[in-house]
């Protein structure tokens, strides 16, 4: 998909020997766009050192019978069977370990959990049950689904606090409007290490559009609270999506590294500012952000940001942090 408006931008690797490991994409079979481990693997050996992946739920290939609580577990059966099949060939990214879906708000969750382990075959880290809600998803390309008043649902708490007793992860995607309510949750769970995805998702489209400084302005405030909680860490990416307003999607070609790293860097080292590199990692959020730039163009841009920290910083940035948060062994 949009492979040849891609291929208008080719740069050359920036640093190519960096090891990364790539904490967030997706795979998927639609009738309108495949992206399985061809596409992936096409994506990931396009210059940059990409050793190891971690696959990210985004209700793919649900088994379609079955107590409903149990269904997402298909996701986690068919991402296994690619994840096996990455692991056949050494000299490309393997799919290391898998974030799955559960309604943590059934009595059933542990049921769900334990499915997931047993399916996963070792690679189970957590689960993603996305808060993303807005009051005018009917402007927006990739709605959120998340119900009014998630974060601040007992049986939701309940069960974020329950990963945490599991020793699993909590991923979020949500938008910028609902950093604090994410802050609450993350002051009511302290035991759960929690991802949030994609810097929170400022959004840039209907009525949010023309308001970009303003929305950074209370974001900024807003990720410096949300950062005192130490349960929680930050993934450093997906922001090319529609969604965020930039409109790479529609341009004549897409965007080059410097024009990336020209609009959204400084929300990178703000957060690095705030969170520090031991709790932040880059993300491609692929194949989602393929919508408006190549991966390799991508990297090349975090890369150019990265360049502002040293080796050391660089390296939790690239891959300590992902390895260390979802216990991935190098």
């Amino acid at each position: 998909m949009n492979d040849n408006w891609l291929g208008q931008v080719i740069e050359p690797i920036v640093d190519p020997e960096r090891e990364i490991v790539d904490p967030h994409h997706h795979l998927w079979r639609r009738p309108d766009w495949v992206y399985e481990l061809d596409e992936l693997w096409s994506d990931t050996s396009a210059g940059h050192n990409v050793v190891q992946t971690i696959y990210m739920e985004c209700r793919s290939s649900y088994f379609e019978e079955g107590p409903e609580h149990l269904r997402p577990v298909g996701e986690t059966k068919y991402v296994q069977e690619i994840a096996a099949a990455s692991a056949a060939d050494s000299s490309k990214a393997t799919i290391a370990a898998i974030v799955a879906h559960a309604d943590l708000r059934l009595p059933e969750l542990d049921e769900t959990l334990d499915a997931h382990v047993e399916m996963a075959q070792g690679m189970f880290r957590g689960i993603r049950h996305a808060g993303s809600r807005d009051p005018n998803p009917e402007v927006l390309s990739i709605p959120g689904r998340g119900p009014e008043g998630l974060y601040e649902d007992p049986a939701f708490i309940r069960g974020v606090q329950r990963l945490g007793e599991r020793k699993f992860t909590y991923d979020t995607w949500q938008y910028h409007h609902q950093l604090p309510a994410l802050t609450k949750l993350a002051a009511q769970c302290p035991d759960t290490t929690m991802v949030l995805d994609h810097f929170s998702t400022p959004l840039g489209v209907g009525r949010y559009a023309g308001e970009r400084e303003a929305i950074y302005t209370q974001w900024q405030k807003d990720v410096e609270q949300l950062s005192k909680q130490t349960n929680v860490c930050a993934k450093l990416g997906g922001m090319a999506m529609p969604d965020n307003g930039y409109g790479w999607d529609k341009q004549a070609q897409p965007p080059g590294s410097d024009e990336f790293v020209e609009k959204q860097s400084r929300y990178y080292h703000h957060m690095i500012d705030c969170f520090g590199v031991e709790r932040c990692m880059f993300e491609s959020n692929f194949p989602v952000d393929r919508l408006s730039l190549s991966y390799h163009v991508l990297w090349n841009g975090l890369k150019k940001i990265a360049q502002a920290y040293n080796e050391h910083e660089q390296t939790a940035l690239f891959s300590g942090t992902a390895r260390r948060v979802y216990s991935l062994q190098p």
